[in-house]
């Protein structure tokens, strides 16, 4: 996703208390081609909103109305929605920085900030995004292809006359029987070119 190009699927919830702040901001995006699917005051609103209108990304102020401050709507938010968040905030205390980190937002912004840097900081955080969204899919992937192959490892015992298989409980079986227990193999059956001959030099 280039800069320039925002598509009409990126959705932005703003979660700001202070109205004027708050319009400014919806102008900005609106002006960068990104569509504001609703603001909210407080983190009650933004739980609410995010739920109704599932945004890819939060622009989250911290100090808000209510019980929650934006870190911790922003916790809730991306657990519950997997939305994406920015904070863009007034304040830059050590103990702040350290709890909003934990959250794992896409950028911090510090108010007052420029258009500039607001526009590339969201830029980057949807590129981010996707990309998040295709590792998560690899993995996912991944993880599905690992739990339908079965392997075998260690010793296994093997009768030197019959060449049946010994299982763990200790039964005895046939190698098609053992490979169909123990993989999701199947087995078909030929003759080797060894066993062609031994049967040409018998007959």
């Amino acid at each position: 996703m280039t800069s320039d190009t925002p598509t009409a699927k990126t959705r932005i919830l703003i979660v700001e208390d202070e109205a004027i702040v708050a319009c400014d901001l919806q102008s900005r995006l609106e002006s960068f081609g990104y569509e504001v699917v609703g603001i909210a005051v407080s983190g009650e609103q933004a739980v609410r909103l995010a739920a109704e209108t599932s945004p890819d990304l939060a622009l989250m102020d911290i100090q808000l109305r209510g019980q929650r401050d934006g870190i911790q709507v922003a916790e809730k938010l991306r657990a519950e929605n997997r939305v994406g968040i920015i904070f863009l905030s007034a304040h830059s205390t050590e103990d702040m920085l350290t709890r909003a980190k934990l959250v794992e937002p896409l950028a911090y912004l510090l108010k007052p900030y420029q258009e500039r840097e607001l526009k590339i900081a969201i830029d980057v955080a949807l590129y981010k995004r996707q990309a998040d969204g295709v590792r998560d899919e690899l993995i996912r992937q991944l993880e599905q292809a690992l739990a339908e192959v079965r392997t075998l490892s260690g010793l296994i015992p093997i009768c030197a006359w019959c060449r049946k298989l010994r299982s763990d409980n200790g039964f005895w079986m046939s190698v098609e029987q053992y490979l169909r227990a123990h993989t999701e193999a199947d087995c078909t059956h030929g003759i080797c070119p060894d066993c062609v001959k031994k049967q040409l030099a018998a007959g």
